[in-house]
């Protein structure tokens, strides 16, 4: 949502959700106590009050938290609270700052988790699926245990506490994740001075190790067509439906598809350009996109709106709990759930999809660059460096016949109409590709 479309204020909760980043970092008042909304371009969201310093009577900011962590309703509260002190002579940002004891050593450990995480994503080491899984970790699992005691004050037995919380739910992947952050926060902690060592370095010692992942399940080429006719007898949502198609049909992470934008999105020349801040390689990535994944983004607009994201989660539009934990955009279990529907459970999941791609592309001669470059993978040792190849033009071509070729095997092909499929490949120049 554009801000420009903004019609009564105070800001509703549909609003603060919905608020699209700009070029620049911009303010929008929330509507009363001098309270504003700050929009960053990275798309992250705080509030700010403003008030008069009582030594000088000069104009100045002070934060009160990033949204959604911070709901309306507490940011209203802690500003009529700022101007509370304003109207007693306090200056409530230097009282900040005498309660934290300048190094910040007796501060609680939620707000050195949260800076924590707002460092990381600043810095760019967390993409939007990494950061929503942090961020509910944070809020969920770790400052319910620790988060009144003072970050120098939280002991082993204290972390042990949290790994013990998460691993009695038998989360034990969640568990490892978890220590990883605590690892990380404490020497964030450590690195400012606020903590003289890591109660969180040892804690894998003692913890219960989650059972070895087994292969992700995938569909060799002879088992698609059975499978794509199911898919569309799936009882999920359009929306989960059209999602686990585009997964299929680029071969794309599902996180990336379920956290697409559609100002990522170029349907007229079909492209999708994914920033480099939400890909795992930290590389700006495009993909190309097919006429089959055009068509269903078409189709699909109507539902998902004009703007922000293409497959926004509706329960999250709708939600306005306090403290509610619903991501905006389809919940990480959606497309494989989808998938089981169609009766596929435990024979295919949407990160399968990829699997599924880069066989039978190999399997049909296409070059390891092009499938390497379409799946993201990170180029091996200086490669990395030097090579700033993407071989768009190729990867549409290539992704274009896939497409089709799902179309052929769904509608039934021959052995011999498959030789004559390979050989309709043509080359961007009007040269013949023989796979």
């Amino acid at each position: 949502m554009k801000r420009t479309a903004i019609k009564r204020r105070p800001l509703a909760d549909t609003v603060l959700s919905k608020l699209e980043p700009e070029e620049k970092e911009y303010r929008e008042s929330y509507g009363v106590d001098r309270l504003y909304f700050v929009v960053a371009p990275s798309g992250r969201k705080r509030w700010e009050v403003r008030y008069k310093k009582p030594a000088t009577g000069r104009w100045a900011w002070m934060g009160l938290g990033t949204y959604p962590d911070v709901t309306a309703k507490v940011a209203r509260a802690s500003a009529q609270d700022v101007a509370e002190k304003v109207a007693d002579g306090i200056d409530p940002v230097q009282q900040r700052r005498e309660e934290r004891s300048g190094d910040g050593r007796m501060a609680d450990f939620a707000i050195t988790a949260w800076q924590w995480l707002d460092h990381r994503v600043g810095e760019g080491h967390f993409v939007a699926e990494t950061e929503y899984q942090a961020r509910t970790m944070l809020k969920n699992d770790v400052i319910p245990v620790l988060g009144g005691i003072a970050v120098s004050q939280v002991t082993r037995a204290d972390c042990v506490k949290v790994q013990r919380r998460i691993e009695k739910r038998g989360a034990l992947n969640r568990a490892k994740k978890c220590r990883i952050w605590l690892q990380s926060i404490f020497d964030y902690a450590h690195s400012l001075g606020r903590c003289d060592e890591n109660p969180a370095a040892s804690l894998r010692v003692s913890s219960k190790s989650p059972k070895p992942a087994k292969p992700l399940p995938f569909l060799r080429e002879a088992e698609l067509p059975d499978y794509m006719k199911a898919l569309r007898q799936s009882s999920s949502t359009p929306l989960v439906t059209t999602a686990a198609w585009v997964t299929l049909r680029t071969a794309s992470r599902p996180g990336m598809v379920r956290w697409m934008h559609w100002s990522e999105v170029s349907l007229k020349n079909g492209a999708w350009h994914i920033p480099a801040e939400k890909m795992k390689s930290r590389r700006d990535h495009v993909v190309p996109l097919s006429r089959q994944v055009v068509e269903l983004l078409k189709a699909v607009r109507p539902l998902a709106g004009e703007d922000g994201h293409v497959f926004p989660n509706r329960r999250a539009r709708l939600s306005t709990r306090e403290g509610a934990d619903t991501p905006p955009v389809l919940s990480k279990s959606s497309i494989n759930r989808c998938i089981e529907l169609a009766g596929y459970r435990g024979r295919m999941t949407g990160h399968g999809a990829r699997h599924t791609a880069k066989t039978l592309l190999s399997e049909h001669g296409w070059p390891r660059d092009w499938t390497e470059m379409q799946l993201a993978h990170s180029l091996p040792g200086l490669e990395a460096t030097y090579n700033h190849a993407n071989w768009f033009k190729q990867r549409a071509l290539m992704m274009q016949w896939y497409c089709d070729y799902l179309d052929a095997l769904e509608a039934g092909i021959t052995d011999e109409q498959i030789e004559e499929f390979d050989a309709q490949v043509m080359m961007p120049g009007g040269q013949r590709f023989t796979p």
